[in-house]
């Protein structure tokens, strides 16, 4: 099957009402078992013409979205990256925690009249961000959302390589730590580090030796030390390091 292209469908009716900055909003990050969870927003002049291949970051290979992840911030008016911690994760939920990622990456943008963002309406997110428009599959159907979740997603694969080379049993710079054997094996053999999500439930009935079919449903899905709040820092530092946001 043909990967959808994202089309300008939904930000061309706000340029025509006069919202001129619109943020396309995405994030990734939320299944894996361990590592921060990352948000983009991106904004792209009025009236643009779309960047050949850029979709839905999952339909994209590693090279492809490496390739494009430059072009999409040269084009953009704006780009705001931003990222919930492991602690972050754990005293929030990843729901809330994933939330948080996105008004962090939204903040950075330097203003927007509007918010387009992936997904279901969020509680309360109009009072924090302004007026927006949740989208389900927006990063699969929506031109400025997709441009959000390429760069998302190379930030956070950056981010889980430069943990790896800490942490080499894991596996991190090939399964971004999502629950694949290879991972769940690591953690049989090596434990937790600070940057795996020590609240989850996978991660306790794993630990504890009992798996009940939990993580081997987790894997099918993609590929707590006194030390955690220093590491959750330092996850939230890779994450954003080196990102410049232009207004």
């Amino acid at each position: 099957m043909a990967a959808i292209v994202p089309t300008l469908r939904f930000e061309r009716p706000l340029w025509r009402d006069g919202a001129i900055r619109i943020a396309g909003v995405d994030e990734v990050g939320v299944a894996p078992t361990c590592g921060a969870v990352v948000a983009a927003a991106v904004i792209m002049p009025p009236n643009c013409h779309r960047i050949l291949g850029v979709r839905d970051s999952k339909t994209m290979s590693a090279l492809q979205r490496e390739r494009l992840a430059p072009v999409i911030r040269r084009r953009a008016v704006a780009v705001g990256v931003g990222a919930a911690s492991v602690a972050d994760i754990d005293r929030l939920n990843i729901y809330h925690a994933t939330h948080l990622a996105m008004r962090r990456a939204i903040a950075r943008l330097g203003g927007h009249d509007h918010v387009l963002v992936d997904g279901l309406r969020i509680a309360d997110f109009e009072r924090q961000v302004g007026p927006y428009t949740a989208i389900v599959d927006g990063d699969a159907l929506v031109y400025s959302i997709a441009c959000a979740s390429v760069v998302a997603k190379v930030v956070r694969d950056r981010m889980m390589d430069r943990l790896a080379r800490r942490y080499p049993q894991y596996g991190w710079e090939r399964n971004a730590g999502y629950a694949t054997k290879e991972h769940r094996d690591a953690i049989r053999a090596h434990g937790l580090t600070p940057h795996h999500r020590s609240s989850w439930q996978a991660l306790q009935v794993l630990m504890a030796g009992d798996q009940l079919g939990l993580f081997d449903a987790v894997g099918v899905r993609g590929p707590a030390a006194a030390d955690e709040a220093d590491a959750a820092d330092e996850a939230d530092e890779l994450a954003l390091e080196g990102l410049v946001v232009t207004g």
